[in-house]
Protein backbone atom coordinates (compact mmCIF):
# COMPACT_ATOMS: atom_id res chain seq x y z
CA UNK A 1 0.00 0.00 0.00
CA UNK A 2 2.74 2.60 0.59
CA UNK A 3 4.39 1.58 -2.33
CA UNK A 4 1.73 2.48 -4.97
CA UNK A 5 0.55 5.55 -2.51
CA UNK A 6 4.43 6.82 -2.58
CA UNK A 7 4.88 6.00 -6.64
CA UNK A 8 1.18 7.46 -7.23
CA UNK A 9 1.86 10.47 -5.24
CA UNK A 10 -1.91 10.13 -3.67
CA UNK A 11 -1.50 11.79 -0.42
CA UNK A 12 -2.18 15.29 -0.38
CA UNK A 13 0.47 18.19 -0.21
CA UNK A 14 -0.83 19.31 2.78
CA UNK A 15 -0.60 16.41 4.87
CA UNK A 16 2.83 15.67 6.75
CA UNK A 17 1.70 12.90 8.37
CA UNK A 18 3.32 9.75 7.57
CA UNK A 19 4.98 11.21 4.61
CA UNK A 20 8.42 10.30 3.65
CA UNK A 21 11.27 13.44 4.25
CA UNK A 22 8.59 14.82 6.60
CA UNK A 23 8.31 15.79 10.33
CA UNK A 24 6.10 17.92 12.73
CA UNK A 25 8.95 20.80 11.98
CA UNK A 26 8.22 20.95 8.30
CA UNK A 27 4.30 21.03 9.12
CA UNK A 28 5.35 24.16 11.56
CA UNK A 29 7.30 25.86 8.83
CA UNK A 30 4.85 25.71 6.38
CA UNK A 31 1.76 27.46 9.13
CA UNK A 32 4.76 29.69 10.29
CA UNK A 33 5.74 30.54 6.88
CA UNK A 34 2.25 31.11 5.63
CA UNK A 35 1.49 33.28 8.62
CA UNK A 36 4.42 35.76 8.15
CA UNK A 37 4.13 35.98 4.43
CA UNK A 38 0.40 37.29 4.98
CA UNK A 39 1.76 39.57 7.94
CA UNK A 40 5.01 41.21 5.86
CA UNK A 41 1.65 41.50 2.75
CA UNK A 42 -0.11 43.92 5.15
CA UNK A 43 -3.12 40.95 5.06
CA UNK A 44 -6.06 40.47 7.39
CA UNK A 45 -4.68 36.58 8.64
CA UNK A 46 -6.38 34.51 11.19
CA UNK A 47 -6.09 30.49 12.01
CA UNK A 48 -8.63 27.93 12.63
CA UNK A 49 -7.18 25.05 14.94
CA UNK A 50 -9.51 21.71 14.42
CA UNK A 51 -10.35 19.72 16.93
CA UNK A 52 -11.99 16.14 16.00
CA UNK A 53 -14.38 14.03 18.43
CA UNK A 54 -12.87 10.64 18.35
CA UNK A 55 -11.81 10.90 14.51
CA UNK A 56 -10.19 7.00 14.35
CA UNK A 57 -12.96 5.31 16.03
CA UNK A 58 -15.12 7.33 13.69
CA UNK A 59 -13.89 6.44 10.79
CA UNK A 60 -16.75 4.67 7.86
CA UNK A 61 -15.46 1.55 7.11
CA UNK A 62 -18.30 1.94 3.80
CA UNK A 63 -16.59 5.29 2.78
CA UNK A 64 -13.04 4.24 3.53
CA UNK A 65 -13.39 1.35 1.14
CA UNK A 66 -14.66 3.23 -1.39
CA UNK A 67 -11.87 5.72 -1.40
CA UNK A 68 -9.44 2.85 -1.28
CA UNK A 69 -11.06 2.04 -4.66
CA UNK A 70 -10.65 5.60 -6.06
CA UNK A 71 -7.47 5.18 -4.96
CA UNK A 72 -6.49 2.23 -6.62
CA UNK A 73 -6.67 -0.24 -4.61
CA UNK A 74 -9.73 -2.42 -6.59
CA UNK A 75 -10.84 -6.14 -6.76
CA UNK A 76 -9.06 -8.75 -4.23
CA UNK A 77 -6.73 -5.70 -2.29
CA UNK A 78 -10.48 -4.07 -1.69
CA UNK A 79 -11.40 -7.65 -0.84
CA UNK A 80 -8.57 -7.95 1.74
CA UNK A 81 -9.18 -4.46 3.12
CA UNK A 82 -12.68 -5.66 4.10
CA UNK A 83 -12.02 -8.89 5.59
CA UNK A 84 -9.25 -7.00 7.73
CA UNK A 85 -11.87 -3.96 8.64
CA UNK A 86 -14.98 -6.78 9.28
CA UNK A 87 -15.77 -8.98 11.81
CA UNK A 88 -13.58 -7.46 14.66
CA UNK A 89 -14.63 -7.48 18.23
CA UNK A 90 -14.34 -5.55 21.16
CA UNK A 91 -14.84 -5.77 25.12
CA UNK A 92 -13.77 -4.12 28.16
CA UNK A 93 -12.13 -5.50 30.83
CA UNK A 94 -13.72 -3.05 34.43
CA UNK A 95 -11.67 -3.51 37.02
CA UNK A 96 -13.53 -2.82 40.98
CA UNK A 97 -11.32 -1.55 43.32
CA UNK A 98 -13.05 -2.15 46.12
CA UNK A 99 -13.47 -5.65 45.80
CA UNK A 100 -10.20 -6.39 43.87
CA UNK A 101 -12.13 -8.31 41.20
CA UNK A 102 -11.96 -7.94 37.37
CA UNK A 103 -15.62 -7.83 35.42
CA UNK A 104 -15.12 -8.69 31.47
CA UNK A 105 -18.19 -6.85 29.36
CA UNK A 106 -19.98 -9.14 26.56
CA UNK A 107 -18.04 -8.82 22.99
CA UNK A 108 -19.80 -5.95 20.91
CA UNK A 109 -18.82 -6.06 16.67
CA UNK A 110 -16.52 -2.78 15.76
CA UNK A 111 -18.73 -1.28 13.00
CA UNK A 112 -16.39 1.90 12.33
CA UNK A 113 -13.28 3.09 13.23
CA UNK A 114 -9.61 1.93 12.49
CA UNK A 115 -6.87 -0.02 14.48
CA UNK A 116 -5.32 2.19 16.59
CA UNK A 117 -1.74 1.82 17.46
CA UNK A 118 -1.10 -0.19 14.10
CA UNK A 119 0.63 1.29 10.81
CA UNK A 120 -2.64 0.30 9.09
CA UNK A 121 -4.70 2.32 11.04
CA UNK A 122 -3.13 5.61 10.61
CA UNK A 123 -2.53 4.74 6.78
CA UNK A 124 -6.25 4.12 6.68
CA UNK A 125 -7.06 7.42 7.86
CA UNK A 126 -4.29 9.53 5.49
CA UNK A 127 -6.70 7.87 2.61
CA UNK A 128 -9.87 8.92 4.41
CA UNK A 129 -9.15 12.67 4.87
CA UNK A 130 -6.79 12.75 1.72
CA UNK A 131 -9.72 14.78 -0.03
CA UNK A 132 -10.76 17.60 2.94
CA UNK A 133 -8.14 20.00 0.89
CA UNK A 134 -9.42 19.62 -2.20
CA UNK A 135 -12.92 20.79 -0.84
CA UNK A 136 -11.24 23.70 0.72
CA UNK A 137 -10.92 26.56 -1.85
CA UNK A 138 -8.73 29.51 -2.00
CA UNK A 139 -7.46 31.87 -0.01
CA UNK A 140 -7.28 29.49 2.81
CA UNK A 141 -3.94 27.06 3.56
CA UNK A 142 -5.00 23.93 5.08
CA UNK A 143 -1.79 22.26 6.94
CA UNK A 144 -2.79 18.35 8.22
CA UNK A 145 -0.58 16.26 10.11
CA UNK A 146 -2.53 12.60 10.44
CA UNK A 147 -6.11 13.76 12.25
CA UNK A 148 -4.49 16.96 13.47
CA UNK A 149 -6.13 19.84 11.15
CA UNK A 150 -5.58 23.79 10.86
CA UNK A 151 -6.41 25.99 8.16
CA UNK A 152 -4.80 29.88 7.31
CA UNK A 153 -6.90 32.44 6.05
CA UNK A 154 -5.91 35.02 4.71
CA UNK A 155 -7.09 38.56 3.07
CA UNK A 156 -6.40 42.29 2.98
CA UNK A 157 -10.47 43.31 3.88
CA UNK A 158 -11.49 42.63 7.45
CA UNK A 159 -14.37 42.15 5.70
CA UNK A 160 -13.93 40.20 3.09
CA UNK A 161 -12.16 38.09 5.44
CA UNK A 162 -14.40 37.58 7.82
CA UNK A 163 -16.93 36.33 5.16
CA UNK A 164 -14.21 33.91 3.47
CA UNK A 165 -13.40 32.76 7.40
CA UNK A 166 -16.90 31.56 8.08
CA UNK A 167 -17.57 29.87 3.96
CA UNK A 168 -14.44 27.99 5.05
CA UNK A 169 -15.54 26.64 8.30
CA UNK A 170 -19.16 26.23 7.08
CA UNK A 171 -17.42 23.74 4.45
CA UNK A 172 -15.14 21.80 6.51
CA UNK A 173 -17.87 20.85 8.54
CA UNK A 174 -20.34 19.96 5.68
CA UNK A 175 -17.04 17.79 4.73
CA UNK A 176 -16.70 16.01 7.95
CA UNK A 177 -20.56 15.44 8.58
CA UNK A 178 -20.87 14.02 5.08
CA UNK A 179 -17.93 11.44 6.18
CA UNK A 180 -19.14 10.60 9.84
CA UNK A 181 -16.56 12.76 11.34
CA UNK A 182 -17.56 16.22 13.90
CA UNK A 183 -15.55 19.33 15.41
CA UNK A 184 -15.33 19.16 18.73
CA UNK A 185 -16.34 22.98 18.87
CA UNK A 186 -15.64 23.14 23.12
CA UNK A 187 -11.55 22.25 21.34
CA UNK A 188 -11.47 23.99 18.20
CA UNK A 189 -10.33 27.58 18.08
CA UNK A 190 -9.96 30.40 16.47
CA UNK A 191 -6.92 32.65 16.29
CA UNK A 192 -6.24 36.01 14.35
CA UNK A 193 -2.63 37.06 13.61
CA UNK A 194 -1.37 40.68 13.90
CA UNK A 195 1.75 42.35 14.81
CA UNK A 196 1.56 43.77 18.36
CA UNK A 197 1.45 47.45 17.26
CA UNK A 198 -1.80 47.33 15.03
CA UNK A 199 -5.36 46.98 16.45
CA UNK A 200 -7.29 43.30 16.52
CA UNK A 201 -10.43 43.21 14.29
CA UNK A 202 -13.54 42.28 15.66
CA UNK A 203 -14.20 39.21 14.14
CA UNK A 204 -16.09 36.30 15.29
CA UNK A 205 -16.62 32.67 13.29
CA UNK A 206 -19.43 30.92 13.75
CA UNK A 207 -20.62 27.04 12.88
CA UNK A 208 -24.35 25.21 12.95
CA UNK A 209 -25.10 28.31 15.48
CA UNK A 210 -22.04 27.64 17.89
CA UNK A 211 -19.59 29.95 17.59
CA UNK A 212 -15.94 29.14 17.41
CA UNK A 213 -13.85 30.13 20.63
CA UNK A 214 -11.46 33.16 19.99
CA UNK A 215 -7.86 32.53 21.96
CA UNK A 216 -4.69 34.48 22.36
CA UNK A 217 -2.38 31.60 21.75
CA UNK A 218 -3.04 27.60 20.93
CA UNK A 219 -0.66 24.90 20.64
CA UNK A 220 -0.11 23.35 17.27
CA UNK A 221 2.70 20.06 17.12
CA UNK A 222 3.99 20.78 20.13
CA UNK A 223 4.67 24.66 19.67
CA UNK A 224 2.48 27.09 21.94
CA UNK A 225 1.98 29.59 18.87
CA UNK A 226 0.43 33.41 20.12
CA UNK A 227 -1.14 35.99 17.78
CA UNK A 228 2.00 37.81 18.02
CA UNK A 229 4.20 35.01 17.02
CA UNK A 230 6.57 36.40 20.43
CA UNK A 231 6.99 32.64 21.18
CA UNK A 232 7.09 34.29 24.61
CA UNK A 233 4.00 31.61 26.31
CA UNK A 234 6.21 28.61 24.30
CA UNK A 235 9.83 29.53 26.02
CA UNK A 236 8.02 30.12 29.23
CA UNK A 237 6.67 27.10 28.87
CA UNK A 238 10.13 25.89 28.37
CA UNK A 239 11.98 27.45 31.10
CA UNK A 240 9.82 25.09 33.30
CA UNK A 241 11.08 22.02 31.82
CA UNK A 242 15.12 23.41 30.89
CA UNK A 243 14.93 24.56 34.64
CA UNK A 244 13.56 20.97 36.48
CA UNK A 245 16.45 19.46 33.70
CA UNK A 246 19.33 21.89 34.75
CA UNK A 247 18.79 20.94 38.54
CA UNK A 248 18.52 17.54 38.08
CA UNK A 249 22.06 17.50 35.90
CA UNK A 250 23.82 19.72 38.18
CA UNK A 251 22.73 17.36 41.00
CA UNK A 252 24.56 14.50 39.74
CA UNK A 253 27.29 15.64 37.82
CA UNK A 254 29.95 15.07 40.50
CA UNK A 255 29.05 11.69 40.41
CA UNK A 256 28.86 10.99 37.23
CA UNK A 257 31.16 10.37 34.04
CA UNK A 258 31.24 13.11 31.14
CA UNK A 259 29.61 10.25 28.75
CA UNK A 260 26.96 9.80 31.16
CA UNK A 261 26.30 13.60 31.45
CA UNK A 262 26.23 14.36 28.03
CA UNK A 263 24.05 11.53 27.22
CA UNK A 264 21.43 12.87 29.97
CA UNK A 265 22.09 16.00 28.91
CA UNK A 266 20.93 15.10 25.52
CA UNK A 267 18.23 13.26 26.27
CA UNK A 268 16.87 15.29 28.98
CA UNK A 269 18.25 18.89 28.09
CA UNK A 270 19.05 19.37 24.22
CA UNK A 271 16.18 17.79 23.05
CA UNK A 272 14.03 19.93 24.64
CA UNK A 273 15.84 22.99 23.68
CA UNK A 274 15.88 21.32 19.92
CA UNK A 275 12.46 21.40 19.20
CA UNK A 276 11.07 24.22 17.69
CA UNK A 277 14.69 26.40 18.02
CA UNK A 278 14.55 27.46 14.28
CA UNK A 279 10.97 29.07 14.67
CA UNK A 280 12.01 30.73 18.37
CA UNK A 281 15.75 31.11 18.13
CA UNK A 282 15.16 35.28 17.43
CA UNK A 283 12.59 35.96 19.69
CA UNK A 284 13.31 38.94 21.73
CA UNK A 285 12.35 36.57 25.07
CA UNK A 286 14.95 33.68 23.66
CA UNK A 287 17.89 34.92 25.99
CA UNK A 288 16.74 33.32 29.05
CA UNK A 289 16.90 29.96 27.24
CA UNK A 290 20.64 30.32 25.79
CA UNK A 291 21.53 31.42 29.78
CA UNK A 292 20.26 28.26 31.27
CA UNK A 293 22.05 26.17 28.38
CA UNK A 294 25.07 27.88 29.75
CA UNK A 295 24.63 27.45 33.19
CA UNK A 296 23.94 23.45 32.80
CA UNK A 297 27.38 23.83 30.85
CA UNK A 298 29.43 25.18 33.75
Amino acid sequence: MYQHINQNNILATEQYGLRNNSSTEKASFKLINEILLALNNKLTVGGIFCDLEKAFDSVNHDILLSKCEFYGFRCKTNALLQSYLSERYQRLLINNSSSNTNTLSEWGKIRHGVPQGSILGLLFFLIYINDLPNRIADPSKPILFADDTSIIITNPSPSKFKEDINNIIDNINDWFRDNSLSLNFYKTYFLQFRPKSSYENNIKVSCDNKLIKETKSTKFLGLDIDSSLSWKNHIDHMMIKLSTACYAIRYVKHFMSQDTLRTIYSSYFHSILLYGIIFLGNSAHSSNIFKIEKRILE
